[in-house]
C-alpha cells in the first residue's frame, strides 16, 4: 500500500521558547542541552483533544507545529500520521504527538515509517515506559477514550522522560528496525 504524498497546506508553527526550565522542554543528549521539538497531528476524532494538546505544549513553551486537522470535519487519519511520522523520521522534529479517536489507527500509520516507534498511551506508565525502554518518539492519544486531563498528564510525562541506555534496552530497541537490506 502506498501513501499519497501531500502538498503540505500552510500550518501554523509554534515556537514558544524561552529559558530553559524544569518543565521539561529540553533534553539532554551528550553535554548538550537543547529544545524539542514536537510534531502535532489529529484527524477529526482526535481534533479536541489535539487542541488540549497544542494548548498545554505552548503554555509548558515548547516548539511545535500543528499539522491538523484543524476542525472536527472528517479528516482520513492515515493522511496526517503519515505527515507527522514522515517529519519526525526525517529529523525535522525530535518527537510527534498523534492523536485520533483511540490512538490505534495512528499508531499503526505511524509505525510503518521507517525510524518511528510510535506508542499508544493510555495512562502515565506506559508513557513512561514507552520512552524509557521503548525509545518511543511518536505518542498516539485517543481522543474518544481519554479526557483532557489525563491526556496532558500522559502528554507531560512523555515529554520529559528519556531513554534509558541500558545495554538491554539498546538491543531491543536494535531489533525494531529492519536492517537496511530489507527494502523497508
Amino acid at each position: 500500500m502506498t501513501f499519497p504524498r501531500l502538498t503540505p497546506n500552510p500550518v501554523p508553527w509554534y515556537n514558544c521558547g524561552g529559558p530553559s526550565t524544569s518543565s521539561g522542554r529540553r533534553e539532554t543528549t551528550g553535554v548538550r542541552t537543547r529544545q524539542l521539538k514536537i510534531a502535532l497531528g489529529s484527524d477529526h476524532a482526535g481534533y479536541r483533544l489535539k487542541e488540549e494538546v497544542a494548548a498545554l505544549l505552548r503554555s509548558d513553551g515548547y516548539d511545535f507545529r500543528d499539522f491538523g486537522a484543524f476542525s472536527d470535519e472528517p479528516t482520513d487519519y492515515p493522511d496526517i500520521g503519515r505527515q507527522v511520522a514522515e517529519a519526525v523520521a526525517g529529523g525535522e522534529f525530535d518527537r510527534g504527538i498523534l492523536v485520533c479517536g483511540t490512538g490505534v489507527g495512528m499508531s499503526i500509520v505511524a509505525n510503518k515509517v521507517r525510524g518511528i516507534r510510535a506508542a499508544v498511551c493510555s495512562h502515565e506508565y506506559t508513557a513512561r515506559i514507552s520512552r524509557r525502554h521503548n525509545d518511543a518518539n511518536v505518542l498516539a492519544l485517543g481522543g474518544r477514550t481519554l479526557g483532557p486531563e489525563l491526556a496532558k498528564e500522559i502528554v507531560r510525562v512523555w515529554l520529559t522522560n528519556v531513554f534509558d541506555p541500558q545495554e538491554r534496552h539498546v538491543r531491543r530497541v536494535g531489533k525494531i528496525e529492519p536492517p537496511a537490506t530489507c527494502g523497508g
